[in-house]
């Protein structure tokens, strides 16, 4: 990581989920963000914490643009990792943890520790994780399911 363009080594590598934060990727306005506990709907399948990209921490949350089962095209906004042959680890708000192995090779982008990955692109082949990534970080804000 270069900061002020001085490298200095990394700190954190997890991202929290931005559904329990403002959510402005999500929208907000039609997906359920969580305040407490009992806000989760299907904790075993809400994710908390991501290993985000090195090359994509920004900021303390882990965005999502939600992509519903039937898309064609998606956005990336912040980068998983892919360390571990190409898959993450997830920790989820009943306390399970699991690792997703990603499918896409654009969700998969070579670490090159210099922050020059676009965040906010467009997921190509990728489009399938996306999909499923969304399965797992909220629920529709009006019906409590997912998809809506």
């Amino acid at each position: 990581m270069t900061v002020s363009g001085q490298k200095l080594p990394r700190v954190r590598s997890n991202s929290m989920s931005q559904a329990f934060d403002y959510g402005s990727w999500l929208p907000a306005s039609k997906w359920k963000l969580f305040v407490k506990m009992s806000d989760i709907k299907y904790p075993v399948n809400t994710w908390v914490l991501v290993d985000e990209h090195p090359d994509s921490i920004n900021d303390a949350a882990c965005a999502v643009q939600m992509a519903l089962p039937t898309a064609k095209t998606a956005q990336i906004i912040d980068f998983p990792a892919s360390y571990h042959n190409g898959a993450c680890g997830f920790s989820y708000a009943d306390g399970h943890s699991a690792i997703k192995k990603w499918t896409g090779k654009k969700i998969q982008a070579p670490v090159k520790n210099n922050n020059t990955l676009t965040l906010n692109t467009p997921a190509g082949d990728s489009v399938n994780d996306v999909i499923w990534w969304s399965s797992v970080t909220t629920v529709d804000k009006v019906t409590g399911n997912y998809p809506p």
